[in-house]
């Protein structure tokens, strides 16, 4: 499976108007993005909605950012994700993630996620139609998480971290597995309207315990975390201002070990952010490699 160094991450991609989903995403099939990612968002019908982008693209790959692994029975979904493989060309990355404790518990288990991704791992293994490793993905942030994946799955598909993070989980992973941020882009050059933006919706991730964790381990201290995010904090890891700073941050990762970066708009202008999308492609080819 080819993702290209470039790819969408985006929310409106599954929970938009359908038939205005399709058209974005054969648009976005059009301009050369190597892949389209869309989150889990809690459950709902993940393999449905990552079907709507397999019809509607032609050679982009379309991967899960992520399921939660406490809402989807493993068996189930080996089945569909086979399924799609055989249907669409093999294009279909399944990113899993343990979530959160609240996760857990609502499922009426502990929150081990070390031994319960492993859990998930095995199930997936087992299944009658298995999920191959090179076929899946992990949003590992923390070391033992990460060793893990890369040795289970492709690699890793973390959320919220700077190039220099990225740096550091290349050394964790080695050479060979894959690394895909996700970044999320503001394109706006005036700093407070841009940071305001960023803060309106990262400020609820810094809340979460294994997010302020991550940010704890990137160097970030305490204050960092108020506020929804200090000027530091939004900085290091949104990329705002015009598409030669989007430029530079998608750079920096590539720079730092990363295979593929995933950009998600913040802040469009539009409930679909085709306008951006269609800024940001020239990119595309810029990192082509």
């Amino acid at each position: 499976m080819t993702l290209g160094r470039v790819g969408i991450w985006s929310i409106e991609l599954r929970m938009g108007d359908p038939g205005e989903v399709r058209e974005a995403a054969a648009e976005l099939d059009e301009l050369g993005y190597g892949a389209l990612w869309i989150p889990g968002l809690g459950g709902g019908d993940i393999l449905g909605d990552s079907e709507r982008l397999l019809k509607a693209t032609r050679s982009t790959a379309v991967a899960v950012g992520v399921l939660s692994i406490w809402r989807h029975h493993a068996a189930e979904m080996a089945a569909g994700h086979n399924r799609l493989q055989r249907d669409y060309d093999h294009r279909l990355l399944l990113g899993l993630g343990v979530s959160d404790p609240t996760a857990a518990h609502a499922a009426g288990r502990p929150y081990r996620p070390l031994a319960d991704m492993g859990t998930y791992l095995d199930l997936l293994d087992q299944a009658p139609d298995p999920v191959p490793a090179d076929q899946r993905v992990m949003a590992a942030l923390g070391p033992n998480m990460v060793q893990l994946a890369g040795k289970r799955t492709a690699g890793v598909h973390p959320f919220m971290i700077t190039p220099e993070q990225t740096a550091a989980l290349r050394g964790l992973l080695g050479t060979g597995p894959l690394l895909a941020p996700y970044q999320a882009v503001v394109l706006e050059t005036d700093p407070d309207k841009a940071r305001t933006t960023a803060r309106g919706f990262l400020g609820t991730f810094l809340g979460m315990d294994h997010y302020a964790r991550s940010m704890i381990r990137q160097g970030f201290t305490e204050d960092d975390l108020i506020g929804g995010g200090s000027d530091r904090l939004i900085d290091s890891v949104v990329a705002w201002g015009d598409t030669d700073a989007i430029d530079k941050r998608i750079g920096a990762h590539h720079q730092a070990g990363a295979d593929h970066v995933c950009l998600h708009v913040v802040g469009a202008r539009s409930p679909m952010p085709r306008t951006e999308w269609q800024e940001l492609a020239p990119l595309i080819r810029q990192h082509h490699v």
